[in-house]
């Protein structure tokens, strides 16, 4: 009878012991692998207007699916230099990036800030018109739903520009007998992505002097190649950059694409894929990997996005205030928080396909995971983020586990199982120490990176 028992969570190669008790649907630790399997095109996830022109004509050569939409995840060919090569073109030229998938989900009418205010933790009446604003919505646990640009287009026009996580359909349930006077809908806008160090010169050229003058996460109406579009000087890099809002994108998206494209191969850039690697670096969070729906901002490094002075009642306002309570009381409510970590090894030069477990040197207990590894070439060292038992840290520091722990290098080790192609001896675990983040300061630092400058200064 006991031979017949299922095998305990500890031994399950999907489920190791790694405390995910917090959570209603554990992460999949099963170490895998890439086992090399193909991409299926097929009529269920949708082709963005920029599809021909990533795969056909500048050959990205795979792809991931991300809000329902193929996404160009690989210009460059391992071959010749694969994803480190496109880490240069974005930190010493310029580079386009397809990010079409980051679907518009536009709220309109008499009601849209009110509807909005109460969906986002930020007080959405501090948002000017033609103004933006990184954002995040909670459900009423306080777990992150999605964490959008949100664009304030017009005095009653909201874009929430979303990540990898379905949000027009929780919008409209959200008013469903809450009866804001608005329209919800996805409209017919496809982003791109100019981005690395001669961005502003090649959007100099495209639509003007004056796209000089928008302010960090700034707004501009512009026209190219006879197009309306919606520029802001935002970005998913860390470097300086911009985002050109296609309107009408099923007709005039290749219209734009064209002569940015164009120009940005005369200053010496090509297209890249989103550049995850710089990302990292910059401490930018990915939603699925380093947060989801079941993650409190708490846990990383987003506790900041939690306002003190919010008037108004929002989604979620209860639970994560309450959060926020306990942790200032010293009592922190979860198991695992995001950190920072370098990361002895080889050169990590491409995704991760696992969460690659983390384990306790003192104890050789498995007790955390990796969510976004990679190397770094000004640190010459892997970095990543990845999940830690909050008790070690706890133990390990004086600071509170909020946004502090983030400031500074900790004398704290890990370690990392890497797959053999990364680590240093085959089947051994790499040595990490957890390490301040951002590791590298952002060209546009964030509200919470400014107040942290500031602070140093002032010392």
């Amino acid at each position: 009878m006991a031979n017949n028992e299922p095998p305990a969570l500890d031994d399950h190669p999907n489920h190791p012991d790694i405390d995910q008790s917090d959570r209603v649907l554990p992460r999949n630790l099963r170490q895998s692998g890439d086992p090399g399997i193909e991409m299926l095109v097929s009529t269920r996830v949708r082709k963005s207007p920029f599809f021909h022109k990533s795969f056909n004509e500048e050959g990205a050569w795979r792809c991931t699916v991300y809000n329902r939409v193929y996404h160009p995840r690989g210009l460059v060919e391992p071959e010749d230099g694969g994803a480190m090569k496109e880490y240069e073109a974005l930190t010493e030229s310029v580079t386009l990036w397809d990010v079409a998938v980051e679907r518009q989900i536009r709220v309109k009418g008499p009601d849209a800030e009110a509807l909005t205010n109460y969906v986002i933790t930020r007080d959405a009446t501090q948002i000017e018109p033609m103004h933006g604003k990184y954002v995040i919505l909670c459900n009423e646990d306080g777990g992150i739903l999605n964490d959008p640009v949100l664009l304030r287009v017009a005095e009653d026009e909201f874009w929430f520009s979303i990540s990898d996580s379905t949000l027009m359909q929780w919008l409209q349930g959200v008013n469903v007998g809450m009866d804001f006077d608005v329209e919800i809908d996805e409209i017919d806008v496809a982003p791109m992505q100019i981005q690395g160090p001669l961005s502003e010169d090649v959007m100099v050229e495209v639509v003007g002097e004056e796209v000089s003058d928008i302010p960090y996460y700034g707004l501009m109406d512009a026209e190219i190649n006879g197009c309306d579009v919606l520029v802001s000087q935002t970005g998913f890099s860390g470097e300086k950059g911009f985002e050109v809002y296609v309107k009408d994108a099923s007709k005039n998206a290749e219209a734009v694409w064209d002569p940015v494209m164009e120009t940005v191969k005369a200053h010496g850039g090509r297209q890249i894929a989103p550049g995850h690697h710089r990302r990292i670096a910059a401490g930018i969070l990915s939603w699925g990997q380093d947060m989801d729906h079941e993650t409190s901002p708490f846990q990383v490094n987003l506790g900041y996005q939690v306002p003190d002075d919010k008037e108004g009642d929002y989604i979620g306002k209860e639970a994560l205030e309450e959060q926020k309570a306990q942790i200032e009381n010293g009592e922190y409510p979860f198991n695992l928080k995001l950190v920072g970590l370098k990361i002895a090894g080889e050169p990590i030069r491409d995704y991760a396909p696992d969460f690659w477990i983390i384990s306790d040197p003192e104890t050789g207990k498995e007790c955390g995971y990796m969510t976004s590894p990679w190397w770094n070439p000004e640190l010459e060292t892997n970095i990543g983020l990845g999940f830690v038992p909050a008790e070690k840290l706890e133990a390990e520091t004086d600071a509170l586990l909020n946004d502090e722990i983030y400031e500074h290098d900790l004398d704290l080790e890990f370690q990392v199982h890497l797959p053999d192609e990364y680590a240093e001896d085959d089947g051994e675990p790499a040595f990490a120490t957890v390490a301040e983040v951002p590791f590298k300061e952002s060209v546009n630092p964030s509200a919470r990176e400014q107040a942290k400058l500031n602070a140093r200064h002032e010392d």
